[in-house]
């Protein structure tokens, strides 16, 4: 029988992480912005200045493990408002989606959050992607349409 469990990504999880973080590009419609090497985002995760932390959902089916989704975040400050958790990205692979799973996520970044006493959580979502933004607003998220995204690249 399977069994969805949340623990901590290891580093030897960043190449499923991957593979992950690649179904998300796809299903965003922008496959070729992901530009990160794997070694990139391993170092960045584990290497001497790791810059994020992630959580693994992991379906165990007859003794077979496999990363199924992530929620990966990493500290963000606030000069408003403190410490605060920055959701990065949280994913499902496509067939385990409808099974709670991102609920389990979500609730295991909430866990974090009241553990480091962080004065709360934020993260994007694509306007379009009606199926995460009816989740959020699950957890009674609130959304700013005051505040534009801004970027530069090198």
């Amino acid at each position: 029988m399977e069994k969805i469990t949340i623990r901590d990504v290891r580093k030897e999880d960043c190449p499923r992480i991957m593979e992950l973080i690649m179904e998300l590009a796809a299903y965003e419609k922008a496959p070729e912005a992901v530009t990160v090497t794997l070694e990139e985002f391993t170092d960045a995760g584990f290497g001497p200045h790791p810059v994020w932390k992630a959580f693994a959902a992991v379906s165990t089916d007859n003794g077979q493990e496999t990363i199924v989704g992530f929620a990966l975040y990493y500290v963000r400050y606030s000069t408003w408002k403190g410490c605060r958790l920055y959701l990065e990205d949280l994913v499902v692979t496509e067939s385990f989606r409808g099974k709670r799973i991102g609920h389990m996520l979500f609730e295991r970044l909430f866990e974090e959050v009241r553990a480091k006493n962080f004065k709360g959580m934020n993260w994007q979502v694509l306007e379009w992607n009606e199926p995460a933004i009816n989740f959020y607003k699950k957890h009674n998220a609130s959304f700013d349409p005051e505040w534009w995204n801004a970027a530069i690249d090198f």
